[in-house]
């Protein structure tokens, strides 16, 4: 199929298994941006990216420190893996993180979320996960609109021109 052949993206459906700033954060702003160019956006939130939508913990999300190689200090040197052990050192550079996206003007996690449901997106828990972990709706955001199974998930993503991503 050529490029003028292809049809635009109608669907997006998001997957997100991480509960740590990075990965609940590419979450959010991709389905943000879906919603804003009018694509039709579902996030499905499974295992620690539970955390994101859950009320008592939405707003308490850390920075991976240890085993993250992409992390540097300031200056552009590489975290050593082995600060990350310290007491405080996660917490320390969590709050710089949310700090540096406080002053970008991005949102706190229960905001965003409003945000993508404004915009007409639709937000799911796992009912795995929620199983394992033993939460129930009245843990989660008010936002959320059920708890699936990822089969269920799955159906809601069906269609033509829908993209399927995992973070």
């Amino acid at each position: 199929m050529s490029k003028t052949d292809e049809k635009p993206l109608k669907k997006v459906c998001i997957i997100c298994a991480k509960g740590t700033i990075e990965d609940v954060y590419a979450t959010l702003v991709m389905a943000n941006g879906a919603v804003m160019e009018g694509i039709e956006a579902k996030v499905f939130f499974t295992f620690f990216g539970l955390d994101a939508i859950t009320k008592s913990q939405m707003n308490k999300l850390h920075t991976g420190t240890v085993g993250n190689p992409a992390m540097r200090m300031p200056g552009g040197l590489p975290f050593p893996t082995i600060l990350g052990i310290l007491p405080g050192v996660e917490a320390g550079v969590s709050a710089m993180m949310i700090s540096q996206m406080a002053q970008l003007d991005i949102p706190p996690v229960d905001e965003f979320l409003e945000m993508i449901t404004a915009g007409g997106g639709e937000i799911y828990a796992c009912k795995l996960a929620m199983d394992m972990f033993k939460l129930k709706q009245e843990d989660l955001w008010d936002g959320v609109s059920g708890v699936l199974t990822v089969g269920d998930f799955y159906g809601k993503c069906g269609g033509e021109n829908t993209q399927i991503i995992f973070t």
